[in-house]
């Protein structure tokens, strides 16, 4: 028997509507779910947006105040893709009234926002889930699972990379992301976070890092109106961007390995680089989101000039089967939230966790957190 499951999505930027359609497929990919979401509540507070979205995607009812969506006793689950300064004071207020949450990374500006937000639910026993949607890439899940049984030896070092140019106009307009009352600590928050739960996912625990940061476009222009996405702004009035374009870091593994993490939003001739290499005392792994259904792998007894061979997943790896019946066939950014929103609702279901929680969102953030003071300090510095 599926119960149904009443379900609002706050904020509908891009983010909103890859939630929203990730409801609408999740039981098509995983029909064995005992819950199915239905579209109550949508919110957004640009004018005319959630309305738009009810209409477009068949949401019940639409609202400029997220607040309704908390009062409102239909709804069961929320997604949270607002902003990120609004993280932390909507996803506290959902989860005392006693809603399960699907949020987004970062959760919050901070570590101390992202921990209030998994205290509140841990409170009140609501579920968690965090949108570090690629470690959802059965590839990755490969990865993972290759490096815990020992098949390339102990891991050594890793390089982790994250470069976009999604910011790299000098024309882009100086929105919320590049403010650090609401954008936070910039790339840290967009995409280092991604990084470091990727490392955490699949080499475990990180002990101390060393990072230097960087603000590459110093000024933006302010723009005239609501923006959504990376929106330009030429002739607008100047204004500094306040946090980083780039980052790279140091990273010293609990279990003696060594890391490399850069993350870039204003790298031309980059678009969704991100991937990463795990190099081995008996071999190496080596993924490209752009690629997202090859997995290089090395594994022999030669060691020099040892080759490399292209695995291509398939229907045993993570859950490329709920999407496609043979190895090779493609998958999309968007099946990767699908898959999130599946283990969103497994966890409401079972009382247990699926995916990544919002205990893997405050290691993210304390990261995060640490990364930043040591780009300060020029010193080695523990998340912990």
């Amino acid at each position: 028997m599926v119960n149904t499951l009443g379900v609002a999505v706050v904020g509908f930027g891009w983010m909103g509507r890859v939630h929203t359609q990730a409801y609408a497929r999740v039981l098509h990919h995983f029909p064995r779910l005992p819950l199915r979401p239905r579209l109550v509540s949508v919110a957004d507070e640009v004018p005319g947006r959630a309305e738009e979205a009810a209409a477009r995607y068949g949401f019940d009812s639409a609202t400029r105040d997220w607040r309704e969506v908390v009062a409102d006793p239909r709804v069961e689950a929320v997604s949270v893709t607002a902003p990120n300064f609004l993280h932390r004071e909507i996803g506290v207020a959902l989860a005392e009234a006693g809603k399960h949450l699907w949020i987004e990374k970062p959760v919050g500006l901070t570590a101390d926002d992202a921990r209030a937000v998994a205290d509140a639910a841990a409170k009140t026993g609501v579920a968690g889930t965090v949108g570090f949607n690629y470690r959802n890439a059965p590839a990755v899940a490969a990865a993972r699972e290759m490096v815990a049984a020992g098949e390339i030896g102990a891991v050594t070092h890793v390089r982790i990379r994250l470069l976009s140019d999604y910011a790299a106009h000098p024309d882009g307009a100086l929105t919320w992301r590049y403010e650090r009352e609401r954008g936070g600590s910039g790339v840290l928050g967009d995409l280092a976070s991604h990084g470091v739960d990727l490392a955490r996912h699949l080499l475990g625990e990180i002990a101390s890092l060393a990072a230097d940061t960087a603000v590459f476009v110093p000024e933006r222009a302010r723009p005239a109106g609501a923006t959504a996405g990376h929106t330009r702004a030429a002739g607008g009035v100047l204004g500094p961007v306040e946090n980083d374009d780039y980052v790279s870091c140091l990273l010293r593994f609990a279990s003696g390995a060594r890391g490399v993490l850069e993350a870039s939003r204003v790298a031309i001739g980059e678009q969704n680089n991100y991937g990463f290499e795990i190099h081995g005392t008996e071999g190496a792994l080596f993924w490209d989101f752009r690629r997202m259904g090859e997995l290089g792998v090395s594994r022999g007894a030669a060691y020099q000039d040892q080759p490399v061979a292209t695995v291509y997943v398939g229907p045993g790896h993570g859950e490329y089967g709920a999407f496609q019946p043979g190895s090779a066939n493609a998958m999309g950014y968007d099946d990767l939230k699908v898959v999130e929103a599946s283990h969103f609702l497994r966890s409401i279901a079972d009382g247990a966790p699926h995916g990544a929680t919002l205990e893997d969102a405050v290691a993210s953030a304390a990261a995060l957190d640490a990364m930043a003071r040591s780009a300060a300090e020029r010193t080695w510095v523990s998340p912990a």
